[in-house]
């Protein structure tokens, strides 16, 4: 075997002895929670974007859709839909301590994980300069035997993926993009909300009344159901699974990107 087989052998061996810990807070400071729809962030990870705010993080949401398909009411139309959703969106990130907001706008429920939107989360990426990505589970199709993921879940969250590595990093991915002003940025951590793997719950014990108050702010889509029981029952479910347990947390994978 050549000797460069052989090295580079050894070298993943030792990548995968390497032990990751977990981190309940950041290291980086600057947070990119990218999301599918309006409301998206308030269920995965609203208590966790409200202690991080808190505890000094600069948090800006990036929304794919419009929202505009999330209504069967014949009475409500596309565009006013979407109008509706971006104002409540507005109102949730008050209350989250969210201070900046992008929307794509793209077509609610028609996402693909294409180029094109690959090169858009590396343009909002590197705009923002994030430290640290949050966004969805790109291998989450199933939730227990009751929910089958939106497709523009999971279609976010691959091009969330790979627009972190190797996109958002490398001059040589979508040079245009220099023409712009946006030199590349490493991103170093990730933190995959809903995993079908969690190894990290984060305690939201003290901002549970937050997460209920932003997602009862998407009036369009909680209609007269009061999320507060149910999501504070998921949150007490995940709060029994952090080490030492707390009355609620949010359970993400995380990664720690070297490179």
């Amino acid at each position: 075997m050549p000797d460069e087989a052989k090295q580079e052998i050894r070298g993943e061996a030792e990548f995968e002895d390497e032990v990751i810990e977990p981190r309940e807070i950041p290291e980086g400071k600057r947070v990119l929670v990218i999301t599918a729809h309006p409301d998206d962030a308030e269920f995965g990870c609203g208590g966790t974007v409200a202690r991080w705010a808190a505890e000094g993080c600069e948090i800006c949401l990036c929304v794919v859709t419009d929202g505009s398909s999330g209504s069967d009411d014949p009475e409500m139309t596309p565009a006013k839909l979407k109008a509706t959703r971006h104002e409540e969106q507005l109102a949730a990130n008050k209350i989250l301590g969210i201070t900046s907001l992008v929307n794509l706008d793209l077509p609610d429920g028609m996402i693909v994980p294409d180029l094109a939107l690959r090169r858009e989360l590396v343009r909002v990426i590197r705009q923002f300069r994030a430290d640290v990505i949050v966004c969805q589970d790109p291998t989450s199709w199933f939730h227990g035997n009751r929910y089958i993921n939106h497709p523009d879940h999971r279609a976010v969250a691959i091009a969330a993926v790979e627009a972190v590595f190797p996109g958002a990093g490398n001059r040589n991915y979508f040079p245009e993009l220099l023409d712009e002003g946006l030199e590349p940025i490493k991103i170093h951590e990730v933190y995959i909300s809903n995993s079908q793997q969690p190894d990290v719950w984060v305690d939201i014990s003290d901002f549970i009344d937050q997460k209920v108050e932003a997602l009862r702010q998407h009036k369009s889509q909680m209609g007269d159901w009061d999320p507060g029981p149910m999501v504070s029952k998921w949150a007490a479910e995940d709060g029994k699974k952090r080490t030492p347990p707390v009355a609620y947390a949010e359970d993400f994978r995380y990664m720690k990107i070297d490179g």
